[in-house]
């Protein structure tokens, strides 16, 4: 028969602890008003609430009540629920009463720091039938023992608990998918307002990294060899974003096969898990590795690292992160969409301004230089044929350097060439579309390393010159365009000699012009200078 004059104060206790311990909507403070009201209802000395992990084998958060920080400090590294009594009721997850902790051959002692503990009170806290934790008591205040009423009491206050964990746990879930909706949203917004290649990478890391509390926010994109490489990274204070980017997964790792078949990765270590084969991976405890995939391409991976130590990402935590990288991925394919379509507004409407120059402007000029020219023929003055022919040259030098506008305006949508060979090539590339033909293009010694600026520059305004004099000669059909790094100037200095030599007759210039045998007009131009 139980005693009732401890057992109704006991059970007001319990009342109180019950009204009260749902009140609290946030997780974090539901868990520590659970033991608080634990140790309050059993009149302990000490109380924690064990949470355990998604396997259910460990303890990986511990909310205590009768220790301050300093008596934490002093203990150091908590029970992971592995060993003692602790791992027995994470094993067999049921009410467990003990009156002598030390006599009990389940105990394994406490580590140095630790204060004495003599009784024991545990039992298992379920939410939706599933096992969340263990809720436990030590030491009565009065230094009596436990009584199976203080057990009563305690299983009691752990099924209200797992009501209340399991509402906060909804809230926490709600609140977390409103901000990584909102978080998407704001990606897309920065991603179709106009934000750069490199830039909208940087953005979808340091959003990520803020909304799952990571360490880093990581974008890694395939490699031409088949692995994936950092090219975006966003850290919290102390780390230095620069040390990750450059680093790569080789191809054919265990990690890399799951991402490109579309699949995330969650790791629980990166430090110790064999899939993880990055020279970062020491640096970092539990991640997620989420494919960023559009279409049914993967484009890249975001990559968010925990702390080592820190708490493993949830099942909620997964899903909303993996939605995020998902409408991340269709954001950044819809602006790389946006970006080509503005680069082909662009090029399209070069392309019509070349083609009005062409039709319009260079027709009038040649027109009036035709006029000017009969013009000169048929008069006597000297002074006026002098300055005719200067208007004519005039004339002439307008239209070369009008048609090199419409060549380099015609230029094909491509990254501007770095070296010699590249960018007489994209020249030769544009010509041949006005030209009708692809001019064949030779080349003589090491032109990218004996051709140093301003010589280079110097070529390529030169070659633009000879082939819009090209283009301007009537049935024209072939040209041909040689670069020899290797000449001897007439001076005797080595330099570099380009050659352009096309077919058709000769409009005007100082081009030298030969006719074959079989009666094709043949026009070379020369440029050369010292390196």
């Amino acid at each position: 028969m139980h005693d009732e004059g401890r057992t109704a104060p006991g059970l007001t206790r319990l009342l109180d602890a019950v009204l009260g311990v749902g009140t609290d909507l946030e997780l974090r403070g539901t868990l520590q008003h659970i033991v608080d009201s634990a140790t309050e209802v059993t009149g302990a000395r000490y109380g924690a609430l064990g949470v355990l992990d998604t396997d259910r084998t460990r303890i990986v958060e511990l909310c205590t009540a009768g220790l301050d920080d300093e008596a934490r400090e002093r203990i150091g590294r908590l029970p992971d629920g592995h060993t003692g009594l602790l791992g027995a009721l994470v094993r067999e997850p049921r009410p467990l009463l003990v009156a002598d902790i030390a006599a009990d051959v389940r105990s394994t002692g406490f580590p140095p720091g630790h204060p004495p503990m003599r009784s024991f009170v545990g039992v298992p806290v379920r939410v939706d039938a599933a096992v969340f934790g263990n809720l436990y008591v030590t030491d009565k205040q009065d230094r009596s023992p436990f009584t199976t009423d203080d057990l009563a009491l305690l299983r009691v206050l752990a099924a209200q608990a797992g009501i209340a964990i399991g509402n906060a746990r909804l809230y926490e879930s709600a609140v977390q998918r409103e901000r990584w909706i909102e978080g998407a949203a704001a990606v897309t917004t920065a991603l179709l307002d106009g934000t750069t290649g490199s830039d909208a990478l940087m953005t979808v890391a340091d959003k990520a990294r803020f909304l799952a509390g990571a360490a880093a926010g990581i974008v890694l994109q395939p490699t031409a060899r088949g692995g994936m490489e950092i090219v975006a990274a966003a850290t919290g204070p102390g780390d230095d974003a620069a040390d990750f980017l450059g680093t790569q997964i080789a191809p054919g790792s265990a990690v890399l096969e799951q991402l490109l078949g579309g699949e995330p990765v969650f790791v629980q270590d990166s430090a110790s898990d064999p899939r993880m084969t990055t020279p970062v991976r020491s640096r970092f405890g539990p991640s997620m590795l989420l494919p960023l995939q559009s279409g049914g391409k993967l484009i890249g991976t975001l990559a968010l690292p925990r702390r080592p130590g820190a708490a493993p990402y949830t099942g909620v935590e997964r899903l909303l992160a993996s939605q995020f990288a998902s409408q991340a991925a269709l954001a950044m394919v819809m602006a790389d969409s946006r970006d080509a379509r503005e680069r082909l507004a662009v090029f399209e409407d070069r392309d019509r301004i070349a083609r009005d120059l062409h039709d319009l402007v260079v027709q009038r000029l040649f027109a009036t230089e035709m006029m000017l020219e009969s013009t000169r023929r048929r008069t006597v003055a000297a002074d006026m044929d002098e300055l005719l022919g200067r208007a004519v040259d005039e004339l002439d030098s307008t239209i070369q350097e009008v048609r090199t506008a419409i060549f380099a305006l015609q230029q094909p949508p491509a990254d501007a060439p770095t070296t010699v060979r590249g960018k007489v090539l994209r020249e030769t590339a544009g010509a041949a579309a006005l030209l009708g033909f692809a001019p064949s293009v030779h080349f003589e010694g090491a032109v990218d390393s004996l051709v140093v600026p301003p010589v280079d520059k110097q070529l390529v305004a030169a070659l633009r010159g000879a082939l819009a004099a090209a283009h301007r000669r009537p049935s024209v059909t072939s040209v041909e365009v040689r670069i020899d790094a290797t000449a001897t100037l007439p001076d005797g200095r080595q330099g570099v000699r380009m050659t352009v030599t096309g077919d058709g007759e000769r409009d005007s210039g100082g081009d030298e012009t030969a006719t074959d045998g079989d009666g094709t007009r043949t026009t070379t131009v020369t440029w050369q200078s010292p390196f």
